[in-house]
């Protein structure tokens, strides 16, 4: 096949092939690189803190500021996709990605390492939907390429906290940005060389919603300001216009998404009400966990002393009680229906949260962080399978792909708000990553807060979800047996 044909010409490389491995090589690392820099970046906080005089809220927006971006304008993203070619736009957003890495680098202030981050944060929302249209676009067995890439994706995140502990203790923080450029310039080659190109069939690709896209990144981005800020400034007047105009900006987002013909974010998938329950499971969920994700490695470090790389090596637990059990808690969910993981998954998640808030100065690796990480992944690994399926069958087949986006984006806001807004709500504002004492005590807190969050999140599954979710399509067709049992699911498990 050669690097210009188009849809028409798609599904023609053959699994296991040396064609088939160099595409597979390109999406997952590409994909993998965003991933990875979003894991070592939460290992680097407590560096980045001193060395730039970040306040807490300042933290906050080093996460946040990727995060904002990616969650606004991944679904436009796979919009351009489609008319563009996927391959175009994988490149562009992977040389975006590794641009936006260097100014990281370099980032002589917060503030700019801000801007910077915000701007990978762009191209993480241009290769990432990016990488498994290519897949879905190039394969006969689309099913078995995107569980590759999953897989291996999960792998990428297991090792970023290692890695960028390991960095940051030998080498400096700037370090986990500058190891992106070799990576990117390695997929680039890849993809220019050996990925096919491909795009929507001439009068499917969808128009572009940049209206919608641009009052979501400024609705999200007012909103997530004024949560911030109202630990770093207080209730001032100021604080409250901004995050009025955020909301008023999402209002108006709701209402151009059912006014425009062809919206990034149809309103109409929700009218099915399996959906819409997943999703606000969905929203609930991630939002705990991200505070799990922002805070832990810093309580470490911070309080009990560890080192970045024993920090990183806390959430290692996840990654691999993800990767041993995700697969069968999916099938578990397909034979005896979602609802029992989705409500059990979460408040064993809780339960976790309540034994990680006791992690404190005197608090042993293998006696107290090692088993409380342990039970919040083993709760994640049997929620996360179920859901996402549950999420993309309960829109109709021809839809799933802008489902399982429409979750992805879900999760990512729900992060990126759940950060904004907890740490001030428990007292961590200011220099208080810098107070061991005070950053204890906010710790526990936000570890019991967000463990309320997530038990909520359980209980609404038992409430809200059916058993019958999972069974209501027919059986998988004949080309899709690779998919085993997840018939369902055409899009990869949410990140944790």
């Amino acid at each position: 096949m050669s690097p210009g044909a188009t849809e028409s010409a798609h599904h023609g490389i053959a699994w296991g092939s040396p064609a088939a491995r160099w595409v597979l090589a390109a999406t997952v690392t590409g994909s993998g690189l965003a991933l990875l820099d979003a894991t070592t970046v939460s290992v680097a906080l407590p560096s980045i803190g001193r060395q730039l005089g970040a306040t807490v809220g300042g933290l906050q927006w080093t996460v946040s500021a990727y995060t904002l971006t990616l969650a606004s304008l991944i679904l436009l993203a796979g919009s351009l996709a489609d008319r563009f070619g996927r391959r175009r736009v994988f490149v562009i957003g992977i040389v975006w990605f590794g641009a936006a890495s260097a100014l990281s680098a370099r980032a002589p202030t917060l503030e700019t390492l801000v801007a910077a981050r915000a701007l990978q944060g762009v191209g993480g929302a241009l290769l990432t939907p990016g990488s498994l249209a290519i897949l879905q676009a190039s394969f006969a067995e689309g099913a078995r390429a995107i569980g590759a890439w999953s897989g291996l994706g999960a792998i990428a995140a297991a090792v970023g906290p290692l890695v960028g502990g390991v960095l940051v203790m030998t080498v400096g923080w700037r370090t986990i940005f500058w190891v992106n450029l070799p990576v990117a310039s390695v997929v680039v080659w890849i993809t220019l060389r050996h990925v096919p190109e491909s795009r929507a069939a001439s009068g499917v690709a969808r128009r572009f919603d940049v209206e919608g896209a641009v009052l979501a990144t400024l609705g999200l981005g007012f909103v997530t300001w004024a949560l911030i800020a109202v630990g770093e400034r207080g209730a001032e007047p100021v604080v409250w216009l901004i995050g009025a105009a955020g909301l008023l900006a999402l209002t108006a987002f709701l209402w151009v998404q059912r006014r425009t013909p062809e919206p990034m974010m149809p309103l109409a998938l929700f009218a099915a009400r399996q959906f819409s329950a997943a999703n606000a499971v969905t929203f609930i969920v991630y939002g705990g966990m991200a505070v799990l994700f922002f805070l832990l490695v810093v309580q470490l470090q911070q309080v009990l002393g560890a080192s970045p790389l024993l920090a990183g090596a806390a959430l290692l637990p996840i990654t691999l009680f993800m990767l041993a059990l995700s697969a069968r808690a999916g099938g578990v969910a397909e034979r005896a229906g979602p609802r029992r993981l989705m409500a059990v998954g979460p408040l064993v998640m809780a339960v976790g949260l309540v034994l990680v808030a006791s992690i404190d100065a005197d608090a042993s690796y293998l006696v107290d962080v090692l088993p409380a990480v342990a039970v919040f992944g083993f709760g994640l690994a049997l929620m996360v399978a179920p859901l996402t399926a549950t999420a993309l069958a309960a829109a109709d087949e021809g839809r799933s792909g802008i489902a399982s986006g429409i979750n992805n984006a879900i999760s990512r806001t729900a992060g990126l708000l759940a950060v904004a807004a907890i740490p001030p709500l428990v007292g961590l504002t200011g220099d208080a990553f810098a107070d061991p004492a005070r950053l204890s005590a906010g710790f526990r807190d936000a570890m019991l807060v967000a463990a309320v969050i997530v038990a909520s999140g359980g209980v609404l599954a038992w409430l809200t979800i059916r058993d019958e979710s999972l069974g209501g399509r027919p059986a998988c067709p004949a080309s899709r047996l690779a998919r085993r049992r997840h018939c369902a699911v055409d899009g990869a498990p949410l990140e944790p």
